[in-house]
């Protein structure tokens, strides 16, 4: 479904600020994964999604989302089959339209409410009403006046409505206090399950990474470390992954937001 082959990138090479971000990073996905990834701060997480999403080009290796390859194709066009949401609740809508405007942009429609029909504004709230947040009551409202943890649950909502071929998480709730953040995990399950998506996560909790999805990544320094698939878990604990990242990389892991993350 997705393949990744020969994945490498250097950013501003040939400078004092020459940063290899990827190196060689080789990945498939089966149609239906759901795909849990973790590592520290600038261990290619983040960059990995720019790839696949085509924010940058990469230097080397090449990238097919559902038997076509999209190494070349700009992001904009990408967009049409990968949905995705970031560790910021403000990014991914637009905070002067109204939720059923902003429903309506993600539709496929004009965006604006005289382009919705009754129908439409029917299953929007009936969409909304899933979110068990009272959304479904303030359809005509900006979504600049939402909370942090509501426009994530939007922002979601609107990611899956055209159901993508893949959806891409970056920490979506790292910027929520955690009651709400539960919440909107739940909700991605639920959503991901349902719509039967192909899914990718960041994730900083380790615990999560091993009981979420069906499969955990590990990375470290641009490179995919671990690969566990569902049976390879089983019983694993987050001592196991600290273990285990030890014997890869010849030291401990040493970052303060995963180890504060464990539950």
């Amino acid at each position: 479904m997705l393949t990744l082959k020969n994945i490498s990138k250097t950013f501003n090479p040939g400078t004092v600020n020459e940063k290899t971000a990827l190196t060689g990073v080789d990945l498939h996905l089966e149609k239906g994964d759901f795909v849990t990834i973790i590592g520290a701060n600038g261990a290619g997480k983040s960059t990995l999604f720019n790839a696949i999403a085509g924010s940058f080009l990469p230097d080397t290796g090449t990238i097919t989302l559902d038997g076509k390859d999209v190494t070349f194709q700009p992001e904009f066009m990408r967009a049409k089959s990968i949905g995705r949401l970031f560790q910021d609740p403000m990014r991914g809508s637009a905070p002067g339209m109204t939720i059923e405007e902003n429903l309506a942009l993600a539709a496929g429609g004009g965006g604006w409410l005289s382009h919705v029909s009754k129908a439409e504004k029917a299953a929007f709230r009936d969409k909304l009403a899933l979110l068990n947040m009272g959304l479904e009551d303030r359809m005509r409202q900006p979504v600049g006046l939402l909370s942090g943890g509501q426009r994530q649950a939007l922002t979601l909502l609107m990611a899956t409505m055209v159901p993508p071929k893949l959806l891409l998480l970056d920490e979506h709730t790292a910027a929520l206090d955690p009651g709400t953040a539960e919440k909107v995990l739940s909700l991605t399950q639920d959503i991901v399950r349902e719509g039967g998506l192909t899914c990718m996560m960041i994730t900083h909790n380790m615990s999560s990474a091993l009981e979420l999805g069906n499969r955990t990544l590990m990375m470290d320094s641009g490179r995919i470390l671990l690969d566990l698939k569902q049976d390879q878990r089983k019983g694993l604990t987050v001592d196991d992954l600290l273990r285990m990242f030890k014997e890869n990389v010849g030291k401990a892991l040493d970052n303060d937001r995963m180890l504060l993350g464990v539950r």
